[in-house]
């Protein structure tokens, strides 16, 4: 079973998505279902899992709904506000969906870059174990050195890093992401998402050399039990088609053993989310 781990859907505002610039135009229309269906056959994938693109609970209702109606929606990561008081209400009024198995915080557009250490944050993330919810980190290179003192605070948590914490491919920056990758990798609670990498190089000019070191920094830190594959569709299609990202991990992964395939492409998403 292949499971892509890291996906969007949206009907296309601009007051919502203002971060979609001239850049990404391509990504100025909508992206629902029914389009993604059709890439995920063509791809040969058989699941995904939906990832919240707002900050609201309307957001995680619609994807929750949407996942009720389709099958081959096996998971949701949505959003709730963590650091209201009221985090613990809107996460049980979710609890009760099956395929609620995630809350992620946009972490990486905060002004603050030790917003992860926030103690009002802190006590919604508490919240989770007790439903059951994974989550997910979407934070910047930068971050990681928090990002280990906040999954420090959390040991029994399970936690999934978001597109490698985005490292700097564009520019040629391996250090200190490297390194820093690695400290968070030793938190045995913490998954990652070979995904996203293909935004963070140049859109028209990428080349799989440039990506090389990024995909084997995270097996050398994660392993490929920790690891999951991902497309971060329709993001990823400024610079790179769904099918085509799919060819770049299995071409990657294919120096592994069949079983770390299998964990790679599927079996680690289906452990760390519950799917």
């Amino acid at each position: 079973m292949t499971i892509d781990a890291h996906h969007h859907f949206w009907r296309y505002t601009p007051d919502e998505y203002g971060w979609i610039d001239d850049a990404m135009r391509a990504l100025r229309r909508d992206f629902l279902p029914e389009h993604l269906a059709a890439e995920l056959a063509a791809a040969r994938v058989d699941g995904v899992v939906s990832v919240q693109a707002r900050q609201s609970l309307a957001e995680t209702e619609w994807l929750l709904a949407l996942a009720a109606r389709h099958d081959f929606i096996r998971g949701v990561v949505g959003w709730v506000e963590l650091v209201s008081p009221a985090a613990a209400a809107q996460l049980e009024r979710f609890a009760s969906q099956p395929k609620f198995r995630a809350v992620r915080h946009v972490v990486q557009g905060e002004p603050d870059d030790r917003f992860l250490l926030r103690d009002d944050f802190n006590r919604g993330i508490r919240e989770l174990k007790r439903f059951g919810l994974v989550y997910d980190l979407l934070i910047y290179a930068r971050h990681l050195p928090v990002a280990c003192a906040f999954v420090d605070r959390h040991p029994d948590q399970v936690f999934v890093l978001d597109h490698l914490a985005k490292p700097a491919i564009r520019r040629g920056e391996i250090e200190p992401w490297r390194t820093q990758l690695h400290a968070l990798a030793r938190r045995p609670n913490v998954y990652c998402k070979i995904s996203g990498m293909v935004t963070e190089a140049d859109y028209a000019t990428w080349t799989e050399a440039q990506l090389r070191p990024c995909f084997d920094t995270a097996l050398e830190a994660f392993g490929p039990r920790r690891l999951m594959f991902g497309s971060d569709w329709p993001v990823c299609l400024v610079a790179c088609g769904y099918a085509r990202w799919r060819e770049l991990v299995t071409n990657w992964a294919a120096e592994l053993s069949p079983a770390e395939q299998a964990r790679l492409l599927g079996e680690t998403a289906v452990a760390a989310y519950r799917l």
